[in-house]
């Protein structure tokens, strides 16, 4: 009997990706558990989905999450799924905290 996981691997690459924004295809592999051809094809999946960006620097290309994106077939986005596995965000409030209304000092 196979290992149970509870998150795909193009989920593992996705959190990934947002936990360490320079990680190369191969790199992304190692910590995943794929070969690097196979994180190469997962990223292209979701970059086709709207769910990450890429930008070249360099030599390097450079993901980045699009944390709005919602997830089909499920009543939540991208990034409300990556901060609930521990993704903090990088310069932005979450949604959460921007909607909550300021308390008076007293």
């Amino acid at each position: 009997m196979g290992e149970l996981r509870f998150i795909t691997k193009h989920g593992l690459v996705l959190l990934c990706i947002a936990k360490n924004r320079g990680k190369t295809a191969r790199e992304i592999g190692d910590e995943v558990g794929v070969t690097e051809r196979t994180a190469h094809k997962m990223i292209l999946d979701l970059e086709a989905e709207g769910y990450i960006t890429k930008a070249k620097a360099g030599n390097k290309n450079t993901y980045r999450v699009r944390p709005e994106v919602p997830i089909k077939a499920a009543d939540v986005a991208v990034g409300e799924l990556l901060e609930m596995l521990g993704w903090k965000r990088r310069g932005r409030k979450t949604a959460e905290a921007s909607n909550k209304p300021e308390s008076k000092g007293g």
